[in-house]
């Protein structure tokens, strides 16, 4: 009896030591999957849009779901970064400020989660949350940000110039980067691969000529190429009202086939992502989506983010549309998931986060003598000229 006792004793109190919500967590029985609704698509050119309703597993939800607040943390900590002027220059923040993407992480992740790893993109500057979900860590993108050599792009590029396996950045002129997404989406052609290539751009970088030349060349030569317009409302500081004779992004295209989506949706992202990337490997040529999006905070560090809009507006977006929340409550509601599990993991991500943080903020700066290198991909090295004929820096691939 004592020896029973004993091991009852053991037990209990191995189960006292570990932390309640993990007990918890361990001993509840979740649902695998769940049957959601979503938003349907206005649709262009199109007889059939994405589904209205789409499944989602236990783990595709929990992997999203820590996706975006990593994405979300990771931004705040480059804020908190610039603002203790550790990042320099340009930051642009996907939840706007630093050109960062707060409220926008339900694109970058639902994109990701639509496509293959072999599949393409590129973007404008707003491209951390791409650089995370693209595969890099985000140690090598807050050291890029920092501007040390351990970041993605060796301390060199900083916020705009982030590259990664079939990820090609960053680009600092607006607009410039659609008709390389073409390109890029033509190579994807002329080497009989099954790929696509997700290119974007945003409401304020619409209006660009170079945009529409791209539309015809894709257009004409039926490229695998999907056009994505984040359209968060505003262009700077410009509402898109106020700069666009159309609003309807999605139809900009005219001749291609276009869709509007709701950017704050995960899901819906994904399923729309998925629709359109099997319509390009149908061979059916390009297609165009708008992302219908919002970002809390001003266009970069610079941007208060309130002296073109009220503050009433960001908080009524922000209590009715944030796409974290949106995931979190469907998961809870549908049993795939609970509040504690997903403390937990909010948990772990502020630990990850703030181990990048210190790499990044003690790892080495490149030493000038590496201003030279990476110039080209596979050459030789050679002496390249600095400022003044007298200085040189050797190239090394």
């Amino acid at each position: 009896m004592r020896k029973m006792l004993a091991a009852v004793s053991r037990v209990l109190s191995g189960a006292a030591q570990k932390p309640a919500s993990r007990v918890l967590v361990g001993s509840r029985n979740f649902a695998n999957d769940a049957t959601f609704e979503i938003k349907k698509c206005d649709l262009h050119r199109l007889e059939e849009g994405p589904p209205v309703t789409t499944v989602l597993t236990r783990e595709d939800g929990l992997r999203y779901y820590r996706m975006m607040q990593t994405v979300r943390r990771m931004e705040l900590k480059a804020d908190q970064l610039y603002k203790q002027k550790i990042i320099r220059g340009f930051c642009h923040l996907c939840d706007g400020q630093m050109l960062l993407p707060l409220m926008q992480e339900a694109c970058c992740v639902g994109m990701e989660a639509g496509i293959n790893p072999t599949d393409h993109l590129i973007t404008a500057y707003r491209a951390h949350g791409f650089t995370f979900t693209r595969g890099l860590s985000v140690r090598e993108i807050l050291a890029e940000l920092t501007g040390r050599r351990g970041g993605c792009a060796k301390g060199k590029g900083g916020s705009m110039h982030m590259y990664a396996k079939n990820f090609y950045g960053g680009n600092g002129i607006v607009g410039a980067q659609v008709p390389l997404g073409a390109g890029i989406a033509l190579a994807c052609k002329y080497n009989g691969k099954d790929e696509v290539c997700l290119t974007l751009y945003g409401d304020g970088a619409a209006n660009q000529g170079q945009i529409f030349e791209a539309y015809n060349m894709a257009a004409l030569w039926k490229l695998p190429c999907i056009f994505i317009c984040e359209n968060n409302r505003y262009g700077m500081g410009t509402s898109v009202e106020r700069a666009a004779a159309s609003t309807d992004y999605y139809k900009r295209g005219d001749f291609i086939p276009g869709m509007r989506v709701d950017g704050m949706d995960v899901l819906c992202v994904r399923e729309a992502t998925k629709f359109a990337a099997a319509h390009c490997r149908a061979g059916k040529g390009p297609i165009l989506m708008e992302l219908q999006t919002y970002r809390y905070h001003g266009h970069s560090m610079s941007d208060p983010g309130v002296s073109y809009r009220t503050r009433e507006e960001i908080q009524e977006v922000r209590s009715k549309s944030d796409p974290i929340m949106l995931l979190k409550d469907r998961m809870v509601n549908s049993n795939l998931a609970s509040v504690e599990e997903l403390k937990e993991i909010d948990v772990e991500v502020r630990k990850e986060i703030e181990d990048a943080a210190q790499f990044a903020t003690a790892d080495p700066e490149p030493p000038l003598e590496e201003l030279g290198y990476h110039i080209y991909s596979n050459e030789p090295p050679f002496e390249v000229r600095g400022a003044n004929q007298w200085i040189k820096f050797k190239s090394i691939s």
